[in-house]
């Protein structure tokens, strides 16, 4: 979204992973349906989401930040009032622990630590996915364009509107499949997953500024997020390795910081 240009940051991701885990736990944990089905549901339902702010942000003019501000608190709210503020815990869901575990890479995990098995089957996946439309379709290119100069794209007669919708639907979708991976993570749906803290939109954003996306849109690289975010983790890790506790939760928040404050200045002029 941030590329489409329009300062399109989007603040209802937190929520969107909350609605799509519970959907998830409805469906896999309390309905019984099949694993891929269950996480089909949560995907559509997270794209759903994401649709609608494309639509009020493309289509209807609202600013990003007022339109995605408003369907977090609009999903915060069913998330909770769909799960009767509870967790979803059965042993299904349970049993889902297995999908977060450490594994050994095939052929040369010997030779390395183990890796979450998230890492292989959401980030690299998801990340090669984004990478390919972004670089190898219409789709990215008319995103660029749009958030280079969204009135020359316009004129050139490219479909601004529609691709920006299609953005933040694409972003409700991966926001859902964060959703699902935030699940097996707890072993339980949790109404607040994505919302609880500090949130998930914040992080976002600012791994996304850190990586070398624009605010303003037009400018970024799917290499820059995926390093940003390795850098954030490997922080945070570190930090509470040397002080353990909400002091060292707080240090992090400051680390953040100083380091939003050092992109920004190494950025040139």
């Amino acid at each position: 979204m941030i590329l489409s240009g329009r300062a399109g940051i989007d603040l209802s991701v937190g929520a969107v992973v909350s609605l799509s885990g519970i959907v998830f736990g409805f469906a896999y944990g309390v309905w019984g349906w099949p694993l891929f089905l269950a996480i089909l549901l949560a995907v559509l339902v997270g794209a759903a989401c994401g649709a609608v702010n494309g639509v009020l942000i493309a289509y209807i003019d609202f600013p990003p930040i007022i339109a995605t501000l408003a369907s977090f608190y609009a999903l915060k709210s069913i998330a909770i009032l769909v799960s009767n503020q509870s967790p979803i815990n059965t042993q299904p869901i349970q049993d889902f622990y297995s999908a977060a575990q450490s594994v050994e890479i095939p052929l040369i995990g010997r030779f390395l630590p183990l890796v979450p098995l998230g890492l292989l089957t959401f980030l690299v996946p998801v990340a090669v996915l984004v990478w390919a439309l972004l670089n190898r379709t219409t789709f990215g290119r008319v995103l660029y364009a749009a958030g280079t100069n969204d009135e020359a794209a316009r004129w050139a007669a490219l479909p601004n509107r529609l691709y920006r919708a299609l953005s933040y639907a694409l972003s409700g979708g991966i926001s859902a499949l964060a959703g699902v991976f935030v699940v097996a993570q707890f072993a339980s749906a949790r109404p607040d997953a994505g919302v609880s803290g500090n949130g998930m939109a914040l992080p976002a954003i600012t791994i996304a500024v850190l990586g070398g996306v624009a605010i303003t849109g037009g400018i970024g690289r799917v290499a820059g997020v995926l390093l940003a975010t390795l850098v954030v983790v490997w922080l945070n890790a570190g930090i509470l390795l040397l002080v353990p506790g909400n002091a060292g939760s707080q240090m992090q928040l400051l680390a953040l910081g100083v380091l939003l404050l050092g992109r920004r200045c190494s950025t040139p002029r």
